[in-house]
């Protein structure tokens, strides 16, 4: 028979309030009675029901997170840090894929709300005025958006692009296509403004897109680069990368000999690309970490625990990996 919570407020010689206490608000139970409390409930195999806590305390200790699109390899990585870390923070992660629709992204906060303690969105298509309406109802932390008064974690991906394409002007590019992702992306957005500062009147920057980030559009924007005189092309993501390649490859169009290639992302299929694929390294997992810690940390002041923190914000480096598919352009 399990063990209640009668049975370990008889063991810690405590009331059973106070066993309550120890575990949905511990720092008010004095800390030599809460070593007590969970020695007891270790001894007797007791935990606290998710459901009375919630009545407790207004915390289903459930994290929303919400996903551009699950299939894309970027995002593994961040969710596997993400739940490892609510783990360690006694929650846990509801994962959501909105398969790269802003409106199917809405719903699914609306549809959390009532489940979760707050919802990291990550890379979302939706916009800034819908998100701090969903914010309204709900903490919200972002992952590759930055707005105020919300809480976020960026990968510079300004700083990477840039030193992408000073790497494509020192082989001596002159010629370079910039394959755009999604329109509704602030990381897109980004990238695009920064590739074309820095190319400034060093070298014609051709911008193609908007794409759906995956490998059928990179495929499909393959005769566009072949057909264009650009000999080198810096990609929104992997896939988009990847897909170009194969698609270049089905031309007769050599990588890196005649057309150079840049990804973003480091995905693991950026390694087993033929040729390896020169990329940008983002730290996902951080990410994830991080944006549950921020979450948490404004869920808390939402309801009164801590000091507001809503407009942190947290931005990691990027690092550009050179592998094989860039190279010098053709005579």
């Amino acid at each position: 028979m399990a063990a209640t919570i009668k049975d370990v407020a008889r063991e810690a010689q405590v009331h059973m309030s106070t066993v309550s206490r120890a575990f949905s608000v511990p720092h008010r139970v004095r800390p030599e009675t809460r070593t007590r409390i969970m020695e007891a409930a270790r001894r007797l195999g007791y935990r606290p029901s998710r459901v009375a806590r919630a009545l407790t305390t207004g915390r289903t200790h459930n994290i929303g997170f919400i996903v551009a699109d699950i299939a894309n390899p970027f995002f593994p990585p961040m969710i596997k840090a993400a739940e490892h870390t609510a783990r360690a923070r006694d929650y846990h992660l509801f994962v959501a894929d909105a398969s790269e629709d802003p409106a199917i992204e809405a719903e699914l906060v609306d549809a959390l709300a009532k489940q979760v303690d707050g919802v990291v969105l990550c890379a979302p298509r939706v916009s800034n005025a819908k998100i701090e309406r969903l914010n309204e109802t709900i903490p919200i932390a972002l992952v590759n958006r930055k707005m105020t008064g919300i809480p976020s974690v960026t990968m510079d991906v300004v700083d990477g692009s840039q030193v992408a394409i000073e790497h494509l002007l020192e082989l001596g590019h002159r010629k370079i296509a910039y394959v755009s992702g999604p329109r509704q992306s602030w990381t897109n957005s980004q990238i695009r403004r920064s590739v074309t500062s820095t190319a400034d009147d060093r070298a014609e920057v051709t911008v193609l897109g908007p794409n759906t980030p995956n490998e059928d559009a990179g495929l499909a924007v393959a005769e566009q680069v072949a057909s264009s005189g650009i000999t080198a092309v810096l990609a929104y993501n992997d896939l988009l990368a990847i897909g170009l390649m194969e698609g270049l490859h089905s031309l007769g169009v050599d990588v890196p000999g005649q057309v150079s290639v840049i990804g973003i992302d480091d995905t693991v299929l950026a390694r087993l690309a033929r040729p390896s694929l020169t990329t940008l390294i983002v730290p996902t997992p951080d990410a994830g970490t991080a944006a549950i810690d921020l979450l948490l940390q404004y869920a808390a002041a939402d309801m009164g625990e801590e000091e507001p923190r809503g407009g942190a914000h947290i931005s990691l480096p990027t690092k550009l990996v050179v592998r094989d598919s860039t190279a010098p352009p053709p005579d």
